[in-house]
């Protein structure tokens, strides 16, 4: 499994939470060791248009310096899908996150929505079709769910438990590719305060084997929310050896 990354996302581009100064430290110290580490590009206007109206490109530009670093954030989801229909899974170690980020506003510390703009440019080349889209982050995903609301072939599920997880997996089974917004913000040590530690570590392995069984192996996740930093890089971790592992 890969990780994608640049050290531009370590800039502190904004005053919120998401942008705090050495958020993602803790996850590259704990991934560095273990894992490859992949660089991207930004993304390109046009698959920012994919699922983002021209008007809202144009008020996240007058940003300056977060413009650029929410480009390449999305940039990095697309590299982590592009590597994940090739059979190699990947986690978009990524800022800002996007899953607030609807086709002409955001929120919630989201400018472009990184999971849609991956999904919509894979689909848009043929490379897949049917999408199911697990976001584990404390808060429901309505940019996701607004962006794809009329796609049929695109499925967004909000984690409501891990029995729930396992109910939503067994209803899917005719999916292409499994993308997975990754927040860590439910943590029993960060403001939600429900999983541990090892349960990401489940839903990493229940993820990975609806994968392997139904969709090729073909399955990518990238990091929303989560912002205790003490804890983060370990919770990130146990996601990503779970997702080594199948139940």
């Amino acid at each position: 499994m890969k990780v994608v990354f640049h050290e531009r996302y370590r800039e502190v581009y904004d005053s919120d939470p998401a942008a705090a100064l050495g958020r993602l430290d803790g996850i590259v110290d704990e991934l560095r060791p273990s894992y490859q580490f992949v660089t991207p590009l930004p993304a390109e206007e046009e698959d920012l248009l994919l699922v983002h109206k021209k008007s809202h490109l144009e008020r996240v530009r007058e940003r300056g310096l977060l413009y650029e670093i929410a480009a390449l954030s999305a940039g990095g989801a697309i590299k982590a899908a592009e590597l994940a229909v090739r059979g190699d899974p990947a986690f978009a170690l990524i800022r800002p996150p996007g899953h607030h980020a609807s086709s002409n506003s955001c929120w919630g510390f989201c400018w472009f929505n990184n999971v849609a703009v991956a999904v919509e440019k894979l689909r848009r080349a043929g490379a897949v079709n049917r999408v199911l889209i697990v976001d584990i982050d404390l808060h429901y995903g309505d940019g996701t769910n607004n962006i794809f609301s009329g796609v049929p072939e695109v499925v967004y599920y909000h984690l409501d438990g891990i029995r729930d997880l396992e109910r939503c997996l067994s209803r899917n089974t005719g999916c292409d590719l499994v993308a997975v917004s990754a927040g860590f913000d439910m943590h029993v040590e960060d403001w939600g305060g429900i999983l541990s530690t090892g349960d990401y570590a489940t839903i990493g392995r229940m993820i990975s084997g609806h994968a392997r069984k139904f969709c090729g192996g073909r399955f990518f996740a990238a990091l929303e929310g989560g912002y205790n930093h003490r804890i983060i890089g370990k919770n990130v971790r146990a996601l990503l050896e779970g997702f080594e592992k199948s139940i």
